[in-house]
């Protein structure tokens, strides 16, 4: 479906129009029956950036938030759009470690927390790296004095709009764009990627998924996946423009969403493969009914979906199937399926390059590949991200043409579409996050039972990948033990979703002539045996 919003180019601009457009149109839901609508979402997004600006945000000023995926959330963001402010939204499930390098490389002015949520204090955390220093930044990023902290729990900042001054403009040039988001993503480095963003960029992606889903306002979207993804935004860009609706879930758990979904008539849902197999799950539990009546399809990316998944969500939730994506915090959309490709299309492919996505597909000597020749894939267009906070990354991450280099490898199909068959960067994308290998390969080696050790992710068919840790015994050591290795990276700060589901201790590793750990040797060797969660 067109819209005549696709040509926005900030997000406040885009929100703007469409709450003109159709004020009393349902914008967010959630699990508690909440309703707004996109007139009552703007009028409440204006007077949280009233209430910021009271703080001292203004434009470009640099603000980090950790927050569930709410819709108080959601407001916060575009106030802070409303502002021009800089936006660094961090995953909840990041500690210590990720967080701390995002405020130490940023120096924000302002920090916003959850308080207490699911078990976890996020303020006792930021009030441990503020006094340890990390909110006065450094480098361009350094501050004078501490953040201000923003406990969200206790309510959202309001003042009055007539107090606002004029919403920034949109850029003459896409090139001229001010950086207006920050990501951070875990690479093939131990430290996390700090990924620049504009409006434009994001605004590109989300349109660009639009383009291809065949949505109307009378669909209902949801988003079971935390809004601090990269993939946020972009949904909630699908929904602006095209004026449907959005549910979304705090946390995911499968029966509940079914049956919030159930309740708000959710026509599109998904997230990724895992949750895929979560809702197929729910549904043999039920044979003989249909859990989502309303459901058209599921849709998501960030890891490989197995032909069989398409088939199996086809023909057991009744509905158009798993219509997959791809794409990466460094481009929110490469490529996506739609709800008109065939059937094989969809079973055997990651979609074709949504619109303005350039994609290119170059082999090993630099030569662009051949349809069906497998390549590195490398990408330009309006959605791809202005470079790294730490500029010294970007000499290797774009090519001589400015093309960046995504590290996948993929072919093109003669249809368009595009297939990944596997990864240049030695990174595992567990439950569609990266999960850098080094970090936690750094982070074992301390301990005294480790001689060395290898992190490799496995095929695993509820994660897309798992962790899996090969230990080499220190000499006069005893062997590592799993709950040992677990309680060890607790404590070095590591999150629970890079802690490794899987440990295998060897007396050696396997090397080649310079003593380099063969991993795809351990890969070959592991990846045909049965595993069982261990403890």
């Amino acid at each position: 479906m067109a819209s005549p919003l696709y040509d926005a180019r900030t997000f406040w601009e885009m929100l703007h129009r469409r709450a003109a457009l159709s004020p009393d149109q349902p914008f967010l839901l959630d699990d508690g029956d909440r309703r707004v609508t996109f007139g009552e979402f703007r009028a409440w997004a204006e007077r949280v950036a009233a209430g910021l600006h009271g703080l001292g945000v203004r434009e470009s000023t640099v603000v980090t938030w950790q927050l569930p995926t709410r819709i108080e959330t959601i407001v916060v963001s575009f106030a802070l759009s409303r502002l021009g402010a800089v936006q660094n939204p961090i995953l909840p499930i990041y500690r210590e470690r990720e967080v701390g390098f995002a405020l130490r490389q940023l120096g924000a002015a302002v920090v916003a927390h959850p308080g207490t949520w699911r078990g976890f204090d996020y303020g006792a955390m930021v009030d441990r790296l503020i006094a340890s220093g990390a909110g006065r930044g450094s480098g361009s990023g350094e501050r004078a004095v501490p953040p201000i902290v923003l406990d969200c729990s206790e309510g959202l900042p309001e003042g009055d709009p007539a107090t606002l001054p004029e919403p920034p403009g949109a850029s003459t040039t896409p090139e001229s764009a001010p950086i207006r988001w920050v990501y951070y993503t875990s690479g093939t480095t131990a430290d996390p990627k700090g990924v620049q963003h504009t409006d434009e960029t994001l605004i590109a992606g989300g349109v660009g998924l639009a383009m291809t889903m065949d949505t109307s306002p009378t669909d209902v979207g949801s988003i079971a996946f935390p809004y601090t993804h990269i993939g946020g935004p972009d949904y909630i860009v699908s929904s602006v423009t095209l004026g449907f609706p959005v549910v979304l879930l705090e946390t995911f758990v499968a029966a509940a969403a079914v049956e919030t979904f159930r309740r708000h008539g959710v026509t599109m849902a998904g997230g990724g493969t895992a949750f895929y197999l979560a809702y197929l799950n729910e549904q043999r539990k039920h044979p003989g009914t249909t859990l989502i009546p309303t459901l058209r399809f599921l849709s998501g990316g960030g890891a490989p979906k197995p032909p069989e998944v398409f088939w199996e969500v086809k023909d057991e939730l009744r509905c158009r199937g798993a219509v997959h994506g791809y794409g990466m915090t460094e481009c929110p959309m490469i490529t996506q399926g739609s709800p008109s490709d065939t059937d094989e299309q969809l079973a055997n492919s990651d979609g074709a390059p949504v619109n303005g996505c350039i994609v290119t597909i170059v082999t090993a000597d630099g030569e662009e590949a051949a349809p069906g020749e497998v390549g590195e894939v490398r990408l330009a267009g309006p959605m791809v991200f202005k470079g790294y906070t730490d500029t010294a990354l970007n000499v290797d991450a774009f090519d001589e043409r400015g093309r960046f280099r995504t590290g996948d490898l993929g072919m093109l199909r003669p249809d368009g579409h595009i297939s990944l068959t596997g990864r240049i960067k030695d990174v595992i994308i567990r439950k569609g996050e990266n999960v850098s290998a080094k970090e936690i390969e750094d982070v074992l080696y301390t301990h005294p039972a480790v001689g060395d050790c290898a992190v490799i992710g496995l095929p695993d068919r509820e994660r897309g990948e798992r962790v899996c840790a090969v230990v080499e015994t220190a000499p006069g050591a005893e062997p590592l033990t799993f709950t040992a290795m677990a309680q060890w990276c607790r404590q070095a700060g590591l999150m629970t979703q890079k802690i490794p589901e899987q440990l295998e201790v060897r007396e050696t590793l396997p090397r080649n002539a310079t003593l380099k750990i063969l991993k795809y040797q351990l890969r070959h060797e592991l990846e045909g045996r049965a595993w069982a969660p261990q403890s």
